[in-house]
């Protein structure tokens, strides 16, 4: 048999019956799925995880029927959010480790483009319901945690980052940071963000002002009690 695609009939296939294609998705149809996660996670920072779904195909600027073909129960839409969220902060720690030659400064610039990403307003997500284990989750967070532990290491290793904190303590501050407080919104609550996360990274600059009690904070033990 003669594959079109240059491939091999997979074992036990019927070598008379030409290959099956599996149809790649149209543009616009990626283009609608992109625009509703982007817009759920928006609405996610404003209104919580419990928004109704037509105020998301809404904002996204497509049909309730578009939403529900792409995302038929809530939990999927959430979880694509998160997924979306991890890759996203991924690709910023990766970026700062490439174009900043000063190695602080790239632990700051991560610090600060995961800030804008709202990750402390989008916690309440990862409630008791949420599949924290799902496989493709367990992959893109390995990979965000590589990137920022490598941000961290080498912060340290140059002599600019104090010794004695952790990738953990990082993510710790800038998702408490993020997190508004009770009775305040994100929109009230952004402008203070990026002034006071200066405050806490200039606490983590060496050389250390302070001995810090305690020890330092892995990502492993922010999910030991998750």
């Amino acid at each position: 048999m003669i594959r079109t695609d240059g491939g091999v009939p997979a074992e036990g296939a019927d070598p008379e019956r030409p290959a099956r294609r599996v149809p790649r998705p149209r543009a616009d149809a990626v283009r609608n799925r992109e625009r509703l996660v982007a817009a759920a996670r928006e609405m996610f920072v404003e209104f919580g995880c419990s928004v109704p779904y037509d105020e998301i195909a809404r904002r996204a600027g497509v049909g309730n029927a578009t939403l529900y073909r792409n995302f038929p129960e809530r939990p999927g839409l959430v979880h694509e959010v998160v997924l979306s969220l991890l890759a996203r902060l991924t690709e910023r720690a990766e970026r700062a480790a490439a174009e900043e030659t000063d190695t602080f400064a790239a632990v700051r610039r991560f610090a600060l483009a995961a800030a804008d990403e709202r990750v402390g307003a989008l916690c309440p997500m990862l409630d008791g319901t949420f599949d924290k284990d799902h496989p493709d989750l367990v992959v893109e967070r390995e990979r965000l945690e590589e990137a920022v532990e490598g941000l961290v290491r080498r912060a340290q290793a140059a002599g600019r980052l104090r010794a004695d904190i952790g990738v953990g303590d990082l993510m710790v501050g800038v998702s408490q940071l993020t997190r508004p407080l009770p009775g305040t919104g994100c929109e009230a609550f952004a402008p203070f963000v990026h002034r006071h996360l200066q405050l806490f990274l200039d606490g983590l600059e060496a050389p250390a002002r302070s001995e810090l009690p305690g020890t330092t904070a892995t990502l492993g033990d922010l999910r030991r009690d998750a």
